[in-house]
């Protein structure tokens, strides 16, 4: 819980405190409202679509035809949601890379290269794993496409304590080291000579592939991804780590005056986002190709970093934007055949949505204030 908040249910008890708690926790530090926040981020997505819609109109195209195939590709069978929630399961882990060390003032976007070297790590520990069980196996490509993914995010976090590196230049720039390493292991050492149309890694082997979840034809990564946000939600209000966190994000000069070890939690924090985006990348081979290639650079790491924004980097509001920005990721190829766009149109509207929330941040402060008035 936030100090300096305010809530009309402090110290109540019952199902609406864990509610109240959501809402609260959705605000960055020195906001004034939790109606302010909840009313600057729908307004940002609103403003977002009616931009969209008016250059949908500008090509020639029905804006209300357009948003509401977006709906349909979406959210408008069970179909759609569950492509909704497969799109939506890596945006749920990089979205922690982002919001993790967000709460400690650092701005890491470097979960693009975590995923990436994550997927790597999955090859590599399948193959020296083949022969044993599926239920050691796929636990221990989890444990090291996780380490693999924490250590290359904590990297820029070491960077920026040891050596005063801009964390967001650093885990940038990451992104395509990353890349450029992929490249050249799939196409050298790494590289499976059955596969002649692309380079690509060494198979996973069918025995160590991710099923689907019971009754869904969502991966199980959906479900590892719920937990994640859960365990980082509780990590970050109910512990004495997400206190110390709060403090460091807060004002750092007087977090080391109270004694806190700075890097210490920086390394914590920016392992535990990598992990997260380390894990998306584990899923996206164990319970899709089975093997690493140029496919896997779709964006996820990118997408996450709008995820985290609008989420107020709040590990639990996460799940809902996750799946709201998966729903428009999953209708690009239902405006693709319908209107004879590109499938990359959902793009524009993520890159919309991006410009609306970082202008609606100027907003802050300013309409707690005529809130408080409007409701004195």
């Amino acid at each position: 819980m936030k100090p300096g908040l305010g809530s009309s249910l402090e110290g109540r008890a019952g199902p609406w405190a864990w509610f109240d708690d959501l809402f609260r926790s959705w605000l960055r530090p020195g906001s004034a409202s939790t109606l302010e926040s909840l009313l600057i981020s729908l307004g940002a997505i609103i403003a977002a679509l009616v931009a969209f819609g008016i250059f949908m109109l500008l090509t020639g195209r029905n804006p209300f035809d357009v948003l509401y195939t977006i709906y349909k590709g979406g959210f408008g069978s069970w179909f759609a949601w569950q492509n909704t929630l497969q799109r939506a399961a890596p945006l749920l882990l990089t979205a922690l890379c982002t919001a993790i060390p967000a709460r400690l003032g650092l701005m890491i976007i470097g979960a693009e290269g975590a995923l990436i070297l994550g997927a790597l790590a999955t090859v590599v520990a399948a193959v020296s794993l083949a022969g044993a069980p599926p239920m050691v196996a796929i636990p221990l490509m989890a444990l090291a496409a996780a380490c693999v993914g924490g250590a290359w995010i904590a990297l820029s976090g070491w960077l920026r304590e040891a050596r005063g590196v801009n964390e967001t230049i650093s885990s940038l720039l990451m992104n395509y080291i990353a890349i450029a390493l992929m490249n050249h292991l799939i196409s050298g050492v790494m590289r499976d000579p059955t596969v002649v149309h692309r380079p690509s890694s060494w198979s996973v082997g069918d025995a160590f592939m991710v099923g689907q979840m019971p009754g869904i034809t969502v991966h199980w990564g959906l479900a590892a991804g719920f937990i994640l946000c859960l365990f980082c939600y509780v990590l970050m209000t109910r512990t004495s780590f997400g206190f110390a966190a709060q403090m460091i994000g807060g004002n750092v000069r007087a977090a080391r005056l109270a004694g806190l070890s700075v890097t210490k939690y920086v390394l914590i924090a920016c392992f535990i986002g990598g992990a997260g985006a380390g894990l998306a990348g584990m899923f996206e081979v164990a319970a899709g190709e089975g093997r690493v290639s140029s496919s896997i650079v779709v964006g996820y790491g990118y997408t996450g970093i709008l995820v985290a924004f609008i989420a107020r980097q709040n590990p639990l509001a996460i799940i809902p934007v996750a799946i709201l920005l998966g729903g428009i990721r999953a209708s690009g190829g239902l405006l693709q055949r319908w209107h004879d766009l590109p499938d990359a149109s959902v793009l524009v509207l993520q890159g919309i949505m991006f410009v609306m929330i970082l202008s609606g941040e100027t907003l802050h402060g300013r309409l707690s204030k005529f809130i408080a008035r409007r409701t004195a």
